[in-house]
């Protein structure tokens, strides 16, 4: 595991920066604001994250061990990845990201490039209490709202066929949640 990475900074591309560690330049996924701060030839260390699928292997430099810690954090969140996480960095320090899920702020969120208003109060739902900030009236509204339930697969196989987060309770609201997930869908989507 690469925990942090020291070096020159070689190149800056879109949202990418190479990063010279004693002759071997490696590519890294950087925040905006990281990447603003970075200035080719000065030296700079990076905290690391690795993403290592079948056929690939990225990696995310971070400036703080704040930031990287809060874009693990973001990974934890059901169906958000490392592309969606960096993209929710970017729209703020990550003390403003912080506070804009304590706070409840799905508009904020929902400015990431990705992010929709399901995804948005999925990360508040599931970070709000984690993020070490004072949870807002706002934030527990999300989750206790009516028809709201983070956790019913049944929703999500729905959006995942194509219906919006809407949609899909409200086609559920005529079945029986008893009924094993499977044939929830199938009534769902007779109608």
């Amino acid at each position: 595991m690469i925990a942090t990475l020291e070096g020159l900074i070689n190149e800056k591309t879109i949202n990418t920066v190479v990063l010279n560690v004693q002759g071997v330049g490696y590519g890294l996924f950087v925040t905006h604001e990281d990447f603003d701060q970075l200035t080719i030839s000065e030296p700079a260390k990076l905290y690391i994250y690795e993403h290592i699928r079948e056929q690939v292997h990225d990696l995310y430099g971070f400036r703080s061990l704040d930031t990287k810690q809060l874009f693990e954090q973001l990974l934890s969140v059901k169906k958000v990845g490392p592309k969606v996480a960096l993209a929710v960095l970017d729209v703020g320090a990550a003390m403003r990201v912080r506070e804009a899920i304590a706070a409840g702020d799905v508009r904020l969120l929902q400015g990431a490039k990705g992010v929709g208003k399901r995804a948005a109060e999925q990360i508040i739902v599931e970070l709000r209490d984690k993020v070490g900030q004072t949870v807002s009236e706002t934030a527990e509204n999300i989750v206790n709202r009516p028809g709201f339930n983070s956790k019913d697969e049944a929703v999500e196989a729905l959006i995942s066929l194509g219906y919006t987060p809407q949609d899909a309770m409200t086609a559920l609201t005529v079945v029986d949640a008893k009924l094993p997930l499977e044939e929830r869908v199938r009534l769902a989507l007779k109608g």
